[in-house]
């Protein structure tokens, strides 16, 4: 079950706020819970109690350590935690990839391939891993201490708004938030109004993007498209998954406000980077923090020689690019961006400096764009082809074809990806994203507006066929 469906607009959704809302605070929890838990099995109905067993087992491990005063020891019951939540995610998500490579090995040797039956991929598998590490480490670090319910640690765990698709929520930003919050009308209204804006993102904006993408990429034969095709397709990709991806953390933002959570932003215009260090403090927020804290700090961050520094970033760049998926274009695209990282640092930052804020934000948009490109394409043939295309300014007239919708919406992703680099777009998305005040007027405005976008991306989504999940690989 994902968010932009009808079954979960329609059907899940209502049942749930309206069940939640009726049921005593004491017992709110266990009902986002059992709610959570009937969310997953409806996509995952195996995997569920794999997630449940192996939670349950890691909350009295995490439980023990934090008890215990024996250093050793605690050692011994942080790895054994890490070990069963990294375990799982190296078995579920990248057995088939290890096994397909040994087996191209050995094929090139003349050796017999290795017998293996292919793991299904559950989803929301690294979103999950990720936020049971940030538990156990947080603990052994100290930093927090451990929730004392197993059905609160669950709920960490497994909360639906954010499960499948993000944001990472770190348990230290949460933690008290699980065991004692407010959910007033203003909270159930502004996440409501979050909410509508990240569902019109997905399916106003990126599934018509999306449309065109498929359409260029996924051509019988990529010889064959034109120069202007392939940047066309390059750009619809590029809008596609940011409208995608940052409208389903809006909604989880969205959904988790309407229970009393306060998630972490997860993007904040990451098309107006000035460089591609600053396009990863803008894009994907939770995850760079998490990279940053959790892998690039231990590894000795900034406090080390100036190689070791470009090593560590090669690295926790090259393992950030494999988490978003068990295929080599992500490695690749993983290591384009920590080389661009390490040449920001090199010199590029201070060219930036001296050519201006446009033209810096010209050349890293072109850059990013180019990097999608390399995520999309998992035949390294394809993407030589794909590439080449995309400089060979052939002269052919031929039109371009674009789907319905498109050429308006491609203006509407245009605006709202760049609109901040202006003082007034600025103070609009301020007002809109940012404040949590507004006046009896103001929230007749803001409901308006809601259901406004409800009502037109819910008749959008039953109306067309067309609705890709893209997180299926995270």
């Amino acid at each position: 079950m994902v968010f932009s469906s009808s079954i979960f607009l329609l059907y899940f959704l209502p049942i749930f706020l309206l069940v939640y809302q009726l049921t005593p605070r004491k017992f709110k929890n266990i009902v986002i819970l059992l709610a959570s838990i009937f969310f997953y099995s409806w996509g995952a109905p195996k995997f569920v109690f794999v997630i449940l067993g192996s939670t349950i087992v890691d909350f009295f491990i995490v439980k023990t350590l934090y008890e215990s005063d024996d250093a050793l020891k605690r050692k011994i019951l942080l790895g054994s935690s890490i070990f069963i939540n990294l375990g799982l995610l190296m078995y579920f998500k990248y057995a088939n990839f290890f096994v397909e490579n040994v087996n191209a090995i050995l094929a090139s040797a003349g050796i017999e391939e290795m017998k293996w039956v292919s793991v299904v991929l559950p989803i929301g598998i690294s979103f999950y891993t990720f936020q049971t590490l940030t538990y156990s480490i947080d603990i052994y670090r100290k930093i927090h201490a451990p929730l004392k319910k197993v059905t609160d640690y669950l709920l960490y765990i497994m909360s639906f708004p954010q499960m499948i698709a993000g944001p990472i929520v770190r348990f230290r930003s949460i933690a008290g938030q699980i065991t004692d919050r407010e959910d007033t009308i203003d909270d159930k209204l502004i996440g409501f109004y979050r909410f509508s804006i990240g569902l019109a993102k997905k399916v106003l904006i990126a599934n018509v993007m999306a449309e065109q993408a498929d359409a260029i990429f996924n051509v019988d034969n990529l010889e064959e498209i034109s120069t202007a095709s392939a940047w066309l397709g390059m750009f619809a990709y590029t809008f596609q998954i940011y409208f995608d991806f940052s409208g389903y953390s809006d909604m989880a933002i969205g959904l988790g406000r309407m229970m009393g959570f306060r998630f972490p932003e997860n993007f904040n215009s990451p098309y107006i980077a000035k460089s591609i260090s600053e396009f990863w403090r803008r894009w994907h927020i939770t995850l760079g923090d998490f990279m940053r804290d959790y892998l690039y700090i231990p590894l000795g961050g900034n406090k080390v020689s100036t190689t070791r520094m470009y090593i560590n970033l090669g690295a926790v760049f090259l393992l950030s690019g494999l988490w978003h998926g068990a295929s080599w274009n992500f490695v690749i695209w993983g290591a384009y961006h920590g080389i661009f990282l390490i040449l920001d640092r090199l010199f590029l930052i201070k060219f930036y400096k001296l050519i201006g804020n446009y033209a810096a934000n010209l050349i890293t948009f072109f850059i990013v764009m180019i990097g999608w490109v390399i995520f999309r394409m998992e035949d390294f043939d394809e993407m030589k082809i794909y590439l080449v295309k995309l400089f060979a300014f052939d002269t052919s007239l031929e039109p371009l074809e674009f789907i319905s919708g498109f050429k308006f919406m491609f203006v509407f992703s245009i605006l709202f990806s760049f609109i901040v680099n202006f003082k007034w777009g600025e103070k609009l998305e301020a007002y809109f994203f940012q404040n949590d005040n507004y006046n009896l007027l103001e929230y007749f405005i803001i409901i308006s507006v809601c259901v406004f976008l409800f009502v037109i991306s819910v008749s959008s989504i039953t109306s067309s066929g067309f609705n890709p999940f893209i997180y299926f690989r995270f």
